[in-house]
């Protein structure tokens, strides 16, 4: 995992929002900032203060702390984390998964990526981002295990799955429906007409569901200048 260290490190310390970056992964692996203060021996105000950016960007010293703390506090607790992040190296080639370096508003991801509403649209200027994974529907169904379905959400399932090579939504949603972890929103690519029991899915699920026909290389363009 010392690569993924590193990705973490990496994106703190270019971020132009560190603070908000550091926020994102502590609630990624699922730290408070009380676990996370005690553990760096510093007080829980001045974690906050980071996050907030009401302290001035931290140091390499500190960022290397921070993130070994989230992996210790993490192992400490069983390594459900870092064991999700393991696993989706194993199955990546079949999609693949975009981190944000903040948190983006459900509501404005759509717009970006011009979607359609089909279904419980109401709910997305309640969530936030953390990510987006790309998958291909028809790969998806044909060689990607049961099991391994979770393994998408790249330690989090506050993110947007976009399915391309769609025909009407019916399949990628069932797939939703039977996994446990449900992602915060759903954007079928080049779809026309979305299959009723796909909506009806989603509407059950409490899960947005949306339609886009930009290009794949306009939506990773775009992907890129949130990433970036």
């Amino acid at each position: 995992m010392e690569s993924l260290k590193i990705k973490i490190a990496g994106e703190i310390s270019l971020s132009k929002d560190p603070g908000s970056t550091m926020k994102k992964w502590r609630e990624v692996f699922g730290t408070s900032q009380t676990e996370l203060s005690h553990y760096l021996k510093i007080s829980p105000s001045t974690i906050s203060d980071y996050e907030s950016n009401r302290r001035k960007s931290p140091g390499i010293a500190v960022v290397r702390r921070f993130v070994d703390a989230l992996f210790e506090i993490d192992s400490q607790k069983g390594g459900e984390v870092t064991k999700k992040f393991r696993e989706v190296e194993d199955t990546k080639a079949l999609y693949e998964a975009i981190d944000f370096l903040k948190p983006v508003n459900a509501k404005e991801f759509c717009k970006m990526m011009e979607a359609k509403v089909i279904a419980v649209g109401d709910k997305l200027g309640q969530r936030n981002i953390f990510g987006c994974t790309i998958l291909d529907s028809i790969k998806m169904i044909l060689e990607l295990p049961y099991e391994s379905f979770i393994k998408i959400y790249s330690g989090t399932s506050e993110r947007a799955l976009i399915f391309m090579h769609v025909s009407t939504g019916r399949s990628p949603m069932i797939a939703v429906r039977v996994t446990p972890i449900k992602p915060a929103v759903i954007i079928l690519h080049g779809v026309t007409e979305v299959d009723k029991l796909a909506v009806k899915i989603a509407e059950s699920e409490g899960i947005p569901l949306l339609i886009t026909k930009l290009s794949l290389d306009e939506i990773k363009k775009r992907l890129k200048e949130i990433v970036y």
